[in-house]
């Protein structure tokens, strides 16, 4: 058995809810220290620092 839905939604309905449905682009910041392109509010991989501390030791 299926749900069967108790009234018709319209196809503009459909579409906007579908419209959600997009990618996006992952916002990248410059790292404070070393200027490479990180996620906010994350380590940074490339040099191992958060808001300008070193939390991560990177081996080179």
């Amino acid at each position: 058995m299926s749900i069967c839905p108790k009234n018709k939604s319209s196809k503009s309905h459909r579409d906007m809810r579908r419209a959600n449905w997009k990618m996006n682009a992952p916002t990248l910041v410059k790292c404070s220290k070393c200027g490479a392109l990180t996620m906010p509010h994350r380590v940074c991989k490339s040099c191992g620092s958060y808001n300008k501390r070193e939390i991560v030791k990177v081996e080179d």
